[in-house]
């Protein structure tokens, strides 16, 4: 079942250098349950795409669904409760602690008074947990690390508890450790909870390992897409991103790692 129905999406800036750059999806649909992974060079307008269908701008011309709804039709607090998104800055104006940080994402279920529950509580522990981040509760969220921090956000996507989660670059500032364990976590996620993912990352082995599916943009266009088998090849990274590989596959073609040639030379492995 289509979770995400996107058609004659059009959105367009004037970037840095005054030129104009336009985003143009033509028909792309995520399915429940799907782990996407969004790739293509910087510029292409991965972010933008996210920012679009999590209401945070708004595009000049589409047709955006959610479970068969036009997005338009869903109330802002209605639709907090099925989308979530993390988006690359993770820096606070103001010095709220990472346990307010995270239990904002409780916000669209407070009743009118805005007073957090014992459940709402306990969904933002389990958060915190999730991350590993608990011992941070009572830090600002300024006052630790951009990577302390990126986790926090993640908590608070979480404690939204929604159906779609949004992330742009989420092992931005993760040392290695914490970004196998967040995309384990996700895994684990959209295993048990059906949670479906959408994810821009430039980490082509993280997204071997754990996406199902990739879509590749290039100049504001998403073109080519599919199983990550299909898609993640030699010739479409020589295509895409300028430089050779080498593909490997393992457990029964369910884990795709990649090693980058940088003097681009085919590797030969014995």
């Amino acid at each position: 079942m289509s979770l995400l129905e996107i058609k004659n999406l059009k959105y367009s800036y004037n970037n840095q250098k005054s030129d104009i750059f336009s985003l143009e999806i033509d028909d792309w649909k995520i399915n429940e349950g799907e782990f996407v992974s969004l790739l293509g060079p910087n510029g292409c307008g991965k972010s933008t795409l996210l920012k679009i269908v999590s209401r945070l701008i708004k595009p000049i011309n589409s047709r955006i669904k959610f479970s068969g709804i036009d997005i338009t039709e869903i109330p802002h607090k209605e639709y907090a409760k099925l989308v979530a998104y993390v988006s690359q800055n993770t820096y606070s104006l103001f010095p709220f602690s990472v346990y307010e940080i995270v239990m904002m994402g409780r916000t669209p279920y407070l009743g009118t008074l805005g007073f957090e529950s014992s459940d709402d509580r306990r969904i933002v522990i389990d958060a915190l947990e999730a991350m590993e981040i608990t011992h941070l509760r009572a830090k600002g969220i300024n006052e630790i690390s951009g990577g302390e921090a990126q986790r926090a956000y993640i908590a608070r996507a979480l404690a939204q508890k929604p159906k779609l989660i949004l992330l742009d670059e989420p092992n931005a500032h993760l040392d290695i450790e914490h970004q196998i364990s967040i995309f384990e976590l996700l895994n684990q996620l959209n295993k048990d909870t059906n949670l479906s993912v959408i994810s821009v990352s430039h980490d082509l082995n993280l997204i071997g390992i754990f996406s199902n599916e990739i879509a590749f943009m290039v100049d504001g266009k998403i073109i080519l897409e599919g199983k990550k088998r299909e898609v993640l090849t030699q010739e479409n990274i020589k295509k895409i991103f300028n430089v050779d590989s080498t593909v490997f596959y393992a457990n029964g073609n369910n884990t795709i790692n990649i090693l980058i040639n940088p003097l681009n030379k085919s590797l030969e492995i014995n």
